[in-house]
């Protein structure tokens, strides 16, 4: 049986960061036959009370498509989390962020966090076994059920023992995380100031007339990398919408042709480097400031390359699902039926850890990179308007300051502030 597409899971038809988490379309069930022998497939037919009652308005959801609708609605979640871009702190946010009310702000967000509301599928899987399994117990208890029937208990102590194991296991997996988001900001700490850094020699070291044009240019170029280096490594980025006011037209075409962006700037930069009148000394430093872009690209494709080993991962993941599978039959018999919230909390605090060890993973969509580059893009453009001026003020200091003695050596002169 063919089967449509199911509105459920669009997730445009949802209220992401609604406190309410409700389908817009209401669902009215109809009786269907029990499938036969000859069915592959367990189906259900829905109408949708807005539409119109004919055959034509019938959506049939397969079973798969119902169990897996909100693990895609919370996978939708997360993903827009993930492209949200970032801000650079400044005063007032360190005064918000390290507030004494932070933590009811926290609380009251909860519904709108991405890390919680990707939780919502195991969270709700493992509760739920925990109700059949609570449900089932009592049942046995109250003599509800055959006699054969045994009650699902066991002892506490496998669990009292494994459970440093499964802490350090998370803690291990948390902060291979951290290392790599520690690395991967080093590493666009070192690119943006190998840019401000060329930049500056180029702005100084350049002064004749005849290189105005690609002095220009260059800069551009050096203003681009790192756009183009966040464009590359991210996922969804329009590299022709954040390179259209840096290069020209036909330098943004190559650009875009290219199959590695950032290398291409860079081939541009080093082409210009060449075409510049100046010393070869002075080329050759230029040059040199360059090693610093390769080794950001090479930090930064590694990181995206090279995950976490997976059989830590793996490992991670098993774990959390048998500790939480059996911990309603553990504490049954201290707990009762209080081993449902307790199930409860116990999944939202370890899968949450371990969530945000997998999301920090990827380093790069967790930092303000849009604003670094902006940051970099406002540095170079001020330092170009600022450098007349400021070789003006710096020559009148010099003929301010120094004067020649009877005997032509320079000295102070006497009205000269000192300290």
């Amino acid at each position: 049986m063919n089967t449509r597409k199911n509105p459920i899971q669009n997730p445009a038809n949802f209220s992401f960061y609604s406190s309410d988490f409700n389908p817009r379309i209401p669902l009215k069930f109809h009786h269907f036959p029990f499938p036969s022998k000859s069915s592959k497939k367990l189906t259900f037919r829905f109408l949708c009370s807005s539409q119109p009652s004919d055959s034509s308005s019938n959506e049939t959801l397969t079973l798969s498509s119902i169990l897996h609708a909100i693990p895609n609605w919370a996978d939708s979640v997360k993903e827009r989390g993930m492209k949200q871009k970032r801000s650079l702190y400044d005063h007032e946010k360190w005064v918000e962020h390290r507030s004494s009310l932070r933590h009811l702000r926290h609380l009251l967000s909860s519904l709108s966090s991405r890390v919680i509301l990707s939780l919502v599928p195991p969270v709700i899987a493992f509760t739920s076994v925990a109700v059949i399994i609570a449900s089932y117990n009592s049942a046995v208890s109250l003599h509800w059920l055959p006699e054969f029937f045994p009650i699902l208990r066991a002892s506490s102590l496998p669990y009292q023992l494994a459970a440093p194991a499964l802490a350090l296991l998370l803690v291990f997996r948390t902060e291979a995380s951290y290392s790599r988001y520690e690395e991967g900001r080093k590493a666009w700490t070192k690119v943006l100031a190998g840019t401000n850094d060329l930049a500056r020699q180029v702005i100084a070291s350049v002064g004749s007339a005849s290189d105005v044009l690609i002095k220009k240019a260059l800069l551009q170029y050096i203003m681009a990398f790192p756009v183009a280096l966040k464009c590359h490594i991210i996922y969804g980025s329009d590299i022709a919408m954040d390179l259209q006011n840096l290069l020209e037209v036909d330098d943004l075409e190559v650009v875009l042709s290219s199959k590695h962006r950032p290398q291409c700037i860079i081939n541009f930069i080093s082409q210009s480097i060449w075409l510049l009148n100046m010393e070869d000394t002075q080329r050759q430093m230029l040059e040199s400031k360059i090693s610093c872009f390769h080794d950001g690209i090479g930090v930064c494709e590694q990181l995206i390359g090279i995950p976490i080993p997976l059989s830590y991962t793996r490992l991670t993941s098993r774990l959390l699902v048998l500790w939480h599978f059996t911990l309603p039959i553990i504490l049954w018999d201290e707990c009762h039926w209080i081993v449902v919230p307790a199930t409860f909390v116990s999944a939202a605090c370890l899968f949450c850890i371990e969530e945000v060890g997998v999301l920090i993973e990827e380093p790069f969509a967790m930092l303000a990179l849009d604003e670094l580059c902006k940051q970099v893009h406002r540095n170079i453009q001020e330092a170009m308007a600022n450098e007349k001026r400021i070789q003006v003020q710096v020559n009148m200091k010099r003929k301010r300051h120094f004067k020649h003695s009877s005997n032509g050596w320079p000295s102070f002169s006497e009205d000269r502030e000192l300290g």
